[in-house]
Order: structure tokens, then sequence, then C-alpha cells
């Protein structure tokens, strides 16, 4: 990959961020499953999986629009956006008679996606129940996975207390559609309650895009994909099979903070590293976007795929080198290995 021009900012063609990327519906042997593919085929592939109720414009957009996360990751990548069965836009109510799938079904149909576009080994970013999508699958088919990307990731079976309010979710979704109380549920798993408001506060734009995008979904289908993550298995001991490296992120807010912590300390010590980020909900991808930046700039250089001009970033980014942990620049760290650390972001620098 081409190195970075030596210039303390990013330009970007903002027209480029914007331009629609190209839709595939591919069948798979466990139904049909929408690819969004934004960027050069040509490149190496990053596939992307998001959260429960969620496709890629509502959960990696923030991300996508940020010019230097556009540049960092569409420079190096061609993005095919994977969208929950029946969580695409405009997407048909899936037929009653279709068996609900597993999350072991999930995790196949990407090998078929990666077979269709004839595909080897991709980098993974997935958002929590996504995360969790992308985890098995790299423990399934390990020589397809260069590295996994994972914002505030499952990795446990359901908790009592967390398996009763998919629960709740469920029935309520099954029996009333997205409700306004489900609406409710999702974003607060998603996002914290700074932005989500209250009594005095309203709501912040992100939160107010995020509700409108619930309103559009199909809620059987929603249904289906949360059926399916209620009923997960734990996945902890093959994570100390994994030998790929991992980056994870974690609102420190998030109400899967403590699996992060745990999928962490599961993790290859050699290959992991954790970056917890302050004031924070689940989805950093669209709460903090920047939060991301340098972190992953660092675990792609370990890859040979973006090396920054110089340890000074944009001015346009709110992070600055100290805000990360020394280690996280140590050549051992960022050449063949990545060692596990603890790197805390402030909301506001």
């Amino acid at each position: 990959m081409a190195d970075s021009t030596p210039t303390d900012s990013v330009s970007v063609d903002m027209d480029s961020i914007t331009s629609s990327p190209k839709e595939h519906i591919i069948r798979t042997c466990h139904g049909s499953v929408s690819v969004a593919v934004y960027g050069d085929r040509d490149k190496p592939a990053l596939i992307t999986y998001p959260d429960l109720g969620l496709n890629y414009v509502s959960c990696f957009q923030g991300l996508l629009f940020c010019p230097e996360a556009y540049y960092l990751l569409l420079h190096n990548f061609c993005i095919y956006h994977i969208s929950p069965p029946g969580h695409e836009l405009g997407a048909a109510k899936i037929d009653a008679d279709y068996p609900v799938l597993s999350v072991d079904d999930l995790a196949d149909q990407i090998a078929e996606v990666l077979n269709f576009f004839g595909l080897n080994a991709v980098m993974c970013m997935g958002v929590t129940a996504g995360a969790y999508i992308l985890t098995l699958f790299a423990m399934k088919y390990r020589q397809r996975v260069l590295g996994l990307i994972l914002v505030s990731p499952l990795c446990k079976e359901p908790s009592w207390s967390e398996w009763l309010y998919n629960k709740v979710m469920s029935n309520l979704l099954y029996f009333y559609g997205t409700c306004g109380v489900v609406k409710e549920l999702l974003l607060k798993r998603y996002f914290s309650k700074e932005i989500r408001g209250g009594t005095n506060i309203s709501e912040s734009d992100i939160v107010k895009a995020c509700r409108r995008s619930l309103g559009e979904r199909q809620s059987t289908n929603v249904w289906r994909f949360l059926e399916a993550i209620n009923r997960r298995p734990d996945l902890s001991e093959g994570l100390r099979k994994l030998h790929c490296r991992s980056l994870i992120f974690v609102g420190d807010m998030s109400p899967f903070h403590s699996e992060a912590l745990h999928i962490t300390s599961k993790l290859d010590r050699h290959y992991s590293a954790l970056v917890e980020v302050q004031a924070c909900g689940s989805m950093v991808t669209e709460e903090q976007p920047h939060a991301m930046l340098i972190p992953m700039e660092y675990f792609l250089m370990g890859y040979g795929l973006y090396r920054p001009s110089r340890l000074s970033v944009s001015p346009r980014s709110p992070l600055s080198p100290s805000c990360i942990s020394p280690e996280l620049f140590s050549p051992e760290s960022m050449g063949l290995k990545l060692k596990p650390i603890k790197t805390r972001i402030t909301g506001e620098m």
C-alpha cells in the first residue's frame, strides 16, 4: 500500500464519501444476505457486521464520514458491509415459515459471501452482536481472517439479566413490533446516557437518526437476529486458540463493558489490545468515531498497510499521541505483535 502523503491534514474528496456502495443480494445455504461493496475491489477486503437492529448506514456511517477514517480505511481496503438477514435498507419481511438461523448459520453465511466474491483472508470489523458473529467466524475459519477490530464485543453466553432483558424485548418485537419501548431499549444498548438525553437535555442528532432508522426495520427480522444472539454459546475457551491480531474498543458506559474486558483476558496477550473510550456507550463507531483513529492507524501499521508520515495527527482529530499508552507506539507491539493495553480516551480533548 502507498504511504500517506507527508502533510498534517488529510485531503479527501467529500463527493466520494457520499457516493453509494454497490448492493449485492447473495443467496446462501442459509438464505439471502445483503452485502454493500464500497471501494476498489483490487484492494484487501474489510468485512463489517453491525449490531442488532442496525445496518452499515446506522452502525458505521459515523466512522466513515470522518475524513481521516475514510482515508485510513478506503486507502487500504475495499469494504464489504454485510447486513444481518433482513436488516438491509428496504428489506422485506422474512417469511414466517423460514427457520430462525443460529449464530453458527450466520457465521457460515459469511464464508459463503467470501466465496462469492472470491476473497481469501479478510480483515473484520464488528459491533457488539456483529462482533460476536465475526469472532465466531474467525474461530471456525481461522485461515480466512487476518485480524479482528471488535467494538463492545460479546463472547460469553447471555447472563440471566441479559437473557431476561432480551426476552422482554423479543416478546415486544414479536407481538407489538418496533414500538417505542423497543426503540428505547435498543438506544440504551447502543448509546451513553449523555447523548440519549433526558428531562432537561434533548437527545443528540445521532440518537434521533438512529431512532428513525429503527422505525424502518422489519420488526420480525430484528426478532430473528435477537433470538439467535440470545441463544449464543460461550466462546471463551476457543478464544485462546485465536492467533490473528485483535483490536478491541469499548465505551466505559457500555452495558457490555465487562464482556470486552473478559474477551481481552481470554485472547492471546501477544496479539490483542484494548482501548477503553470514556463517556461513551457501546457504539463507538457512531458516538465517538474519532477515538478509533490513532489505535487503528497503529494496528494497521503492523500489517504494513498504513504508515503515517509523522507521529503528529491531523488538526481535525481530537486525539493526540499523548492520549495513547506509550506501549502502543512500540515496534514490538505494532510490528509482529500487539501488547494488551488499557487506553482511556476522554470524550472531549
